[in-house]
């Protein structure tokens, strides 16, 4: 590609009015679990349910205890009994008569108290695990949704954005962000519904046996708020620059490992290991910065929760002291007392996930904002078949809207059926103008024409699908080499496939593998060697019969024979056809119905091999300088 970055991505961003998503994007994400329909109502429902069995324990527990104490008094001896159950009524706050009931039938009393408590645990238990499964399920549905969505965005994306943005940057959005959300879904979320449930239900029943000390531990909690934003605030962006880094480090990684030849051939592992050792050290530290702020997160909470104990303790007291209050009354308070600080024991592991949830969100969601800069504008229709009449007319490019043209006014037409072969140096624009026929760019001024009807009030699909390419750089997918000639036409029977394979000069090779057309090509086509990835990227480009042709550089990785017997099949192929080809080589140079040589993005001659070498210095210069080397070695009649 021949574009340069004008500007930063978050230059561009700003400029496009784009903003982070923050906060708002973990809510968006969160409102993802409207799609998952009555899943989401048995995981919160059973949350509620395990929430309440979980509350009606303490109360039991208190009912056994007073059933203890009610028998221990009854089989006290007689000169005692009627101090000793006095001072236990007084003690559990219930009356004497109450008292002297509850010893009466305290065995029973003992065993469905126990009853109970098993019965309820039974219900948290089966709750939760609903609960958690369909929390689970949830979360791995809008992981499924995320993802999906994720991939189609970046599938639909314009160049000009994966030209700004690294590949590793969206693997790691795709993957170990989406990952982050979910598991705020499926554990941070829940965790966080199920304390403010558990805090509420309780602080109603404290509120209810003793209000007075409940006073004591209210202003605790919105410490405890305070707490949970500020570390919040400050949590977020060390995981959104430890995502980064993160990403930085997965780039490096894929390159590598896609470049793995080049970096054996110039012994670069050493250096390589070095970018990686650095990217990695960058990793590691910014891991240790958000394990300090933790580190200091979690005593904090411990202390705040200690204090409203020691407060309690002292309130307590001073109440039993006072009469002001039964010990019995005391105990129940302080055994649901526990269900106002295990939430704040909670708090440290929510933020945690909230905030990497939070950041990763962010990043998403900048993700599927993104604006595309190639897309079908309102009312677009779709392209009928076309007869391959192609116009530019005054058209400039500029790469991201900014810096100086790639393309300056531009203007010319290719007759259908014409062959119009492209030259000039690194640089000039060539690869520009193929880019702009399929609108993988649009022009930032002038029109580009298709049968008189402009490129961009038609649909992409439409208008891609009538256009065959064959790029310089070849990219074939893993499967066989049928699935990857067929990758246009999946439709396409074996015996179409074959013949665009002849024509491509293909067949021989392919047939000469013990699995034929089945033979896995390995990733990125690693099995087979330039020459035969060429050719069947050809073969693909074929195989749709398209009515526009565009050949950038296809035979560069192929000798003169294979080269002779590829030109040869595409002059046959061609017919019919409007036809744009990048070449370096004098064959189709000297059969092309126009020439455009261009020089700093601008048409400097055009016409027919023999009118440009008596009127263009320029073409003489190319044709002398980079394709007469392969004049004397063309294939006969080629001119």
């Amino acid at each position: 590609m021949q574009a340069q970055a004008a500007s930063s991505p978050r230059d561009s961003r700003r400029k496009r009015g784009a903003r982070p998503a923050g906060m708002g994007g973990l809510g968006r994400a969160i409102r993802y679990l409207g799609k998952q329909g009555t899943i989401v109502w048995l995981a919160y429902g059973a949350l509620i349910v395990a929430t309440l069995a979980q509350l009606a324990v303490p109360k039991l527990v208190q009912n056994m205890i007073n059933a203890l104490v009610a028998g221990q008094t009854a089989n006290l001896p007689p000169l005692i009994k009627n101090v000793a159950q006095a001072a236990a009524a007084q003690q559990l706050g219930i009356s004497v008569t109450d008292l002297t009931t509850l010893a009466a039938n305290a065995e029973s009393a003992l065993v469905n108290a126990a009853l109970l408590i098993v019965v309820f645990a039974i219900m948290r238990g089966a709750f939760s695990f609903v609960q958690s499964y369909m929390a689970e399920k949830t979360s791995q549905g809008i992981a499924f949704d995320l993802r999906n969505e994720l991939f189609a965005k970046i599938q639909r994306l314009s160049f000009s954005y994966h030209d700004r943005n690294q590949t590793g940057q969206l693997m790691i959005r795709a993957t170990d962000d989406v990952e982050k959300v979910r598991l705020f879904l499926a554990q941070g979320l829940v965790l966080a519904v199920g304390a403010f449930l558990l805090l509420i239900v309780t602080l109603i029943i404290l509120l209810a046996t003793n209000w007075q000390l409940t006073l004591v531990i209210l202003p605790i909690l919105p410490i405890a708020l305070v707490l949970f934003m500020v570390f919040g605030a400050i949590a977020q962006p060390l995981f959104g620059e430890f995502q980064k880094r993160l990403s930085a480090l997965n780039t490096i990684l894929q390159e590598s490992v896609a470049g793995i030849k080049v970096i054996k051939a110039f012994t670069r592992e050493p250096q390589q290991n070095q970018r990686f050792d650095g990217a990695a050290v960058d990793l590691f530290r910014q891991g240790l910065k958000i394990g300090r702020t933790f580190s200091f997160l979690f005593p904090v909470i411990f202390l705040i929760a200690q204090l409203g104990q020691g407060l309690l303790l002292y309130s307590g007291g001073q109440q039993i002291v006072n009469g002001q209050t039964s010990l019995g009354v005391y105990q129940e308070f302080t055994l649901y007392l526990v269900y106002v600080f295990f939430p704040l024991g909670q708090l440290g592991f929510i933020i945690s996930l909230m905030a990497q949830a939070s950041a990763s969100a962010a990043r998403i969601f900048e993700v599927l904002d993104a604006k595309n800069d190639v897309a079908d504008k309102p009312g677009a229709v779709d392209m009928q078949a076309i007869e391959g009449n192609v116009e530019f007319k005054d058209v400039t490019f500029r790469y991201f809207s900014s810096g100086e043209p790639v393309l300056n006014n531009v203007s010319f037409k290719a007759q259908s059926g014409q062959t119009v072969a492209l030259l000039g140096a690194t640089g000039s624009g060539k690869t520009t103008i193929i880019n702009l026929i399929p609108r993988f760019y649009d022009a930032s001024e002038g029109q580009i024409l298709i049968d008189g009807t402009d490129v961009r009030d038609v649909t992409l699909e439409s208008l891609r699908n009538q256009i065959g390419i064959v790029l310089q750089e070849t990219n074939l997918f893993s499967g066989t080499i049928r699935e990857n000639i067929a990758f246009g036409r999946t439709d396409a029977t074996l015996d179409e496939v074959m013949d665009a394979a002849r024509a491509a000069a293909a067949h021989d090779f392919i047939m000469s593998f013990p699995q034929g057309y089945d033979t896995p090509v390995g990733e990125r086509g690693s099995t087979l060697s330039g020459g035969q990835k060429q050719r069947v990227a050809i073969a693909r480009a074929l195989l749709l019969d398209p009515h526009i042709l565009i050949l950038d550089d296809s035979t560069s990785s192929v000798d003169l024979q294979t080269e002779a017997q590829i030109q040869a099949a595409l002059d046959h192929l061609m017919e019919g056809r409007t036809s744009f080809v990048i070449a370096q080589r004098i064959s189709t140079v000297l059969n092309a119905d126009q020439i455009l040589v261009l020089d700093k993005g601008q048409i400097v001659a055009s016409g027919k091999h023999s009118e440009l070498m008596e009127t263009s210095p320029i073409y003489a210069e190319i044709y002398h300088s980079q394709l007469v080397g392969d004049a004397e070695q063309a294939p006969v009649g080629a001119a």
